[in-house]
């Protein structure tokens, strides 16, 4: 793949979390072209491995790992696995995430009951919980999982993915929105926690970008933008949506100890200037 600019990661090991997604598989190939061995990790072992084969392919090391990232003990056994098969980690990145349908809503704004639209008082309990597991406890395990290896490899370093929406909710969104929220707490907490270790933490927060997960939600069946993406792009100053590959360029400066070795706790805004932009 191309590079934004090139790293020396030789000899580390870095973990990712939702390996398989579109964005986090982008970060994972750019990891292994910088050096790095990478474990691939998601719940399907079948995209999983179909990721860790390209990076083969183009001459890097792989390994793909079916792992539940909200089950600890799956974790744990994943952490043995790479420990006899790569070595120790040095990387971490905490990519797991997502949303269910069943908690979202379906309108922006209240309206009297009898609309029939799934609105806040619909939101299922378990589809709640399910979106704070895959996004937050997935975060919090996975770290309490390698870190025990990160604090013992100068210069490692974890990489969580928040969102904008951690900085500001997005309509029909609350439990995602809330839970990315908890993302970007959870960063700030493990930063000051293992500093003195050494171990960094620090994450990056993603505008829009078009994923497997979105894809419906922005565009009709016919491929046309959707009344929600017409919103996104009027907000968003850059007026389109990000590319995979630019996120790359925010990752491998958070990982490499030479270019942000003093710098830990951050949310790192990568969203064509979404976050800076009020509407008016």
């Amino acid at each position: 793949m191309n590079l934004p600019f090139q790293i020396d990661l030789s000899g580390k090991v870095a973990v990712i979390t939702g390996g398989s997604g579109v964005l986090c598989s982008a970060m994972a190939k750019a990891l292994a072209a910088c050096g790095a061995a990478t474990a691939i990790l998601a719940r399907g072992l079948a995209r999983a491995q179909a990721v860790a084969d390209e990076i083969a392919a183009s001459g890097g090391r792989a390994l793909a790992i079916s792992c539940d990232a909200t089950d600890k003990a799956a974790l744990e056994r994943a952490q043995q696995k790479i420990l006899s098969t790569l070595g120790q980690p040095s990387i971490l990145v905490n990519g797991a995430g997502g949303n269910r349908p069943e908690a979202m809503t379906e309108d922006e704004f209240y309206s009297p009951a009898g609309e029939s639209v799934r609105q806040f008082f619909d939101l299922d309990e378990q589809g709640i919980r399910s979106v704070f597991d895959l996004n937050y406890l997935s975060a919090l395990l996975a770290s309490q999982v390698f870190a025990q290896d990160l604090v013992q490899a100068p210069g490692s370093c974890i990489v969580n993915i928040s969102s904008m929406n951690a900085f500001r909710p997005l309509t029909k969104i609350p439990a995602y929105s809330a839970a990315k929220s908890a993302v970007s707490n959870l960063t700030m907490w493990l930063a000051t926690y293992f500093a003195p270790s050494g171990l960094r933490v620090n994450a990056i927060a993603p505008g829009f970008f078009i994923t497997n997960q979105n894809r419906d939600m922005l565009f009709d069946p016919n491929g046309h933008p959707t009344p929600r993406t017409e919103k996104i792009l009027a907000a968003t100053p850059m007026n389109r949506f990000g590319t995979p590959d630019e996120l790359i360029g925010a990752l491998l400066f958070l990982v490499c100890p030479e270019a942000s070795g003093f710098v830990t706790g951050v949310v790192l805004p990568v969203d064509g200037g979404f976050s800076t932009y009020s509407g008016v």
